[in-house]
């Protein structure tokens, strides 16, 4: 087996501060990059940066990389508070099964990542890690710049969705299993109106406390019986704390989080996505209105809803049978896109 000679570290511009530049950015604007470090097939660990932060991330490889060689490749985002050994390990690994080059990685603020204060939930911040993520794929040799495509589950989808909308380098988009962003699907997540308007609120004053005195006001990200904490419910609970238990995923979620994630919306983005577009739903996936609303709301000529019945959502985070049957979906779309853009 080859192996591939590469930066150890790539340094990758991506900021906030630089958006009208980014989705102007294309495949032929992106240098590869050359170097010392050996990438094989399988698991290679990376660091990247964006918007000043390092993020840390396993890059997967296909059992038959051959150095010459260039392979579709895919960064992923996984769900809220999510870890790249989660759900985005899953589906790196399967991708590179099938041939295709698969980027787990942690977003900043969380995991190997830097970034403070520890654990915030920020999903414009995640829009720009994905940003990051797609063009450090597009530096390396072995990636085809013109087959760099988004993937995501659950809330990573919004996020997910934005990114690929925004930054040219992204060439499709599948989302599984998506949350997503629009007013009355929040009504619908917190409940009432009521309850959303007060969870923002405190989320909004915990960032003022934040920087006017420094501190940061935390609770857990997920507790069986709490309704304060960053993921409410006991079936939540039940899945997550495992992942805490086993010191892979940490459960803290600072209530500033609260502010940025309201905040945020997927809508608009939905609205300007003309890149094709696999949505793979279910009926006990969330928020199912949320997911058709916004499927609606996209304008590509190339897009389908794949919606399947009555998969569970955390199915599509660690089921074997259904990880595998989601990973050939996914692919097969990725395939019918390169093939219709002659690639």
């Amino acid at each position: 087996m080859k192996n591939l000679i590469l930066i150890t570290t790539v340094l990758l511009w991506v900021s906030c501060g630089s958006q009208q530049e980014k989705q102007n950015t294309t495949s032929k604007n992106v240098t590869k990059m050359e170097s010392t470090t050996t990438f094989n097939p399988g698991k290679n660990k990376v660091t990247f940066t964006s918007g000043g932060e390092t993020l840390v991330g396993h890059l997967y490889l296909p059992a038959d990389y051959q150095q010459g060689k260039t392979y579709p490749a895919a960064p992923i985002l996984g769900p809220m508070t999510f870890a790249k050994e989660q759900a985005p390990t899953e589906y790196a690994r399967r991708f590179a099964e099938r041939g295709y080059i698969g980027l787990a990685f942690d977003p900043r603020y969380r995991g190997e990542s830097s970034g403070a204060p520890r654990e915030l939930e920020d999903p414009m911040a995640k829009v720009e890690d994905a940003k990051a993520a797609a063009h450090f794929l597009a530096s390396l040799p072995m990636v085809n710049n013109e087959e760099i495509v988004g993937f995501a589950v659950c809330q990573g989808s919004s996020a997910m969705l934005r990114a690929v909308a925004e930054d040219n380098l992204f060439k499709g988009l599948v989302t599984v299993a998506g949350h997503y962003r629009d007013k009355e699907a929040d009504i619908q997540w917190m409940g009432t109106e009521e309850a959303l308007n007060d969870r923002l609120k405190a989320g909004q004053s915990a960032r003022d406390t934040f920087e006017k005195t420094g501190e940061v006001i935390t609770v857990p990200a997920v507790d069986e019986t709490r309704t304060d904490v960053g993921m409410p419910g006991k079936f939540v609970y039940d899945w997550y704390i495992t992942w805490s238990d086993r010191g892979i995923w940490k459960n803290n979620y600072p209530k500033m989080s609260d502010a940025y994630l309201l905040e945020y919306e997927s809508y608009t983005a939905a609205q300007k996505l003309a890149k094709p577009y696999l949505m793979i739903h279910s009926d006990n996936s969330f928020l199912p209105d949320a997911a058709k609303r916004q499927f609606e709301a996209v304008p590509a000529n190339v897009k389908k809803l794949q919606w399947e019945g009555e998969t569970g959502h955390f199915q599509y985070y660690d089921d074997p049978g259904i990880l595998d049957r989601t990973a050939d979906q996914a692919v097969k779309w990725y395939q019918t896109i390169f093939a219709k853009a002659g690639i």
